[in-house]
């Protein structure tokens, strides 16, 4: 009986042995894949640029230079940081009235009724058609490109705010009832506690979004941002500018995107997703 689980003990041993080293190569893949995913496809970008002439496709080389230019003169970060001042006053300014309206909505059938026509409608007239509007009522200075965000990112949060808050469990509903508490402890202690990864999904993609606001607003009217930035290039055929300019729109995106991220897991948000 000894020698047959000892015999049972080695072969086990070999078995996780012969799997360790797939193991650290399949940790090693997904640790590094980002940087391969970015590496494959600098490569493909120089490839296709070999193809097709500096003003239609230029390569990363020329692309990077462009970019240190940029840096250099102080043309860039100025840029965007105005693109920055308007996306994110505007990812707070509908993050607030995401909340204003998506609370009443997810407690009152009647509010619901009101107000979920004019929530959806917000969605379904295309912001491009009433950024216009909004220029012509509040000019052409920065406030107009905040609200131009604002209505980018409304309806993502709203709806995730809505789901969230009525995604507390009816049985916890009635304990916090049976209990008396009122309104605002059973918000504050259990709607909003289950409604927070929904308002976080929701504020990931409103992030994202803020900067599309933004950068729709200044390509309607602006003399800085980056929006603008890819419109000075665009008229001279600087397609190395355009380029650049695109890239570090991604970039900011990717940034905004991440601090929301971090900010979640500080939170550890993903506790109440269960």
């Amino acid at each position: 009986m000894f020698v047959f689980t000892n015999r049972i003990r080695i072969r086990n041993d070999g078995q996780a042995n012969s799997s360790r080293p797939v193991l650290l190569a399949g940790q090693m893949l997904e640790r590094f894949a980002p940087l391969l995913s970015l590496s494959l496809f600098i490569g493909v970008w120089h490839w296709l640029s070999l193809r097709y002439p500096p003003f239609i496709l230029p390569g990363p080389a020329s692309v990077a230079r462009r970019f240190l230019e940029k840096i250099a003169d102080g043309s860039l970060p100025f840029h965007a940081l105005v693109t920055l001042s308007e996306a994110l006053p505007g990812l707070l300014l509908g993050t607030l009235a995401a909340f204003a309206l998506g609370i009443p909505v997810s407690r009152s059938r009647l509010a619901d009724r009101l107000l979920s026509p004019f929530i959806v409608a917000s969605q379904g007239v295309p912001f491009i058609a009433v950024a216009p509007l909004l220029f012509i009522w509040f000019g052409n200075g920065p406030l107009t490109k905040v609200l131009v965000c604002a209505l980018v990112v409304f309806f993502p949060i709203v709806i995730n705010v809505i789901a969230g808050l009525r995604s507390a469990p009816q049985t916890l509903r009635d304990l916090f009832r049976a209990l008396n508490a009122t309104p605002a402890q059973t918000f504050m202690k259990l709607e909003l506690p289950a409604a927070l990864p929904f308002i976080f999904a929701g504020l990931r993609v409103g992030g994202t979004l803020s900067m599309v606001g933004a950068i729709a607003g200044e390509f309607l009217s602006a003399d800085r941002g980056l929006g603008f930035l890819v419109n000075l290039g665009n008229s001279f055929y600087d397609t190395p500018l355009v380029i650049v300019g695109v890239l570090t729109i991604v970039g900011l995106a990717l940034s905004v995107y991440g601090a929301i991220r971090l900010v979640e897991r500080a939170l550890r948000v993903e506790r109440w997703a269960a």
